[in-house]
């Protein structure tokens, strides 16, 4: 197995941390639901999630079958390494 450069576990820790936020967030305004301020921290955080997605996506290829990143080749998240490679 080829070990990833190190930009790529880097990256990868950060979207799975700002995720973990976002569940958090998701589970709070559950109970909270008229909390603008939470509302306003989970749109943020959803919003950087989706950037830091599409940035490690532009170099490293889908993160998952159905991510969109504008290829035509829908094949490409095949060619990730998979879950336990990492």
């Amino acid at each position: 197995m080829a070990q990833m450069p190190q930009e790529y576990y880097q990256q990868l820790e950060e979207i799975q941390a700002v995720d973990f936020v976002l569940v958090e967030l998701r589970l709070y305004l559950d109970t909270h639901p008229t909390d603008s301020q939470a509302i306003q921290q989970f749109n943020q955080y959803a919003q950087y999630s989706k950037q830091l997605k599409q940035k490690f996506e532009s170099r490293f290829g889908p993160l998952s079958q159905d991510s969109l990143n504008g290829s035509n080749e829908y094949w490409l998240w095949k060619n990730s390494p998979w879950p336990w490679q990492v």
